[in-house]
């Protein structure tokens, strides 16, 4: 069964990052074959409205089959509000507590991003995944694209 990952804006600007990008590039090449399936929120496209427009474009020569398209919603936003009240973090990362809901709510198979401070660091993952419990959600898979890009060893 594919994938479905949901991705941050720190993916897309991975690529053209000299110490991601080796593992964005694999990720972004995989996605392309067909190997998995991305899921992009408006919310990202909002965010990358202020990239560069070879940043846009990345996401542009993605296969519009190998992408799942997906809204903020209102859930999202209050889900959001509580990993903020339950000081996961702080006010300042609303946005990428909502990337955060947005996964969790759409049941991505695993969330992607680049961002150690605020998402793929253990012990705001064991926040967020206990305040999706609490309100009865599944808990959220987070990872770097490094972590799910199929290097081809076999055992």
């Amino acid at each position: 069964m594919k994938l479905r990952i949901y991705i941050d804006t720190s993916v897309v600007g991975g690529y053209f990052d000299n110490e991601f990008s080796a593992d964005t590039f694999s990720f972004f090449e995989r996605t392309k074959n067909g190997e998995v399936t991305i899921i992009v929120s408006d919310l990202l496209e909002a965010e990358l409205l202020r990239a560069p427009e070879f940043v846009k474009e990345l996401l542009a020569s993605i296969p519009e089959q190998q992408i799942e398209r997906i809204r903020l919603s209102p859930e999202a936003i209050e889900l959001a509000d509580k990993y903020i009240n339950a000081k996961v973090v702080g006010k300042t990362s609303r946005g990428d507590c909502q990337h955060i809901a947005i996964a969790t709510l759409s049941k991505a198979d695993v969330l992607v991003s680049w961002n150690f401070k605020h998402i793929v660091n253990l012990n705001r993952i064991r926040g967020y995944n206990g305040v999706n419990l609490q309100n009865g959600h599944n808990m959220i898979e987070i990872r770097t694209p490094k972590e799910i890009t199929d290097n081809g060893n076999e055992d």
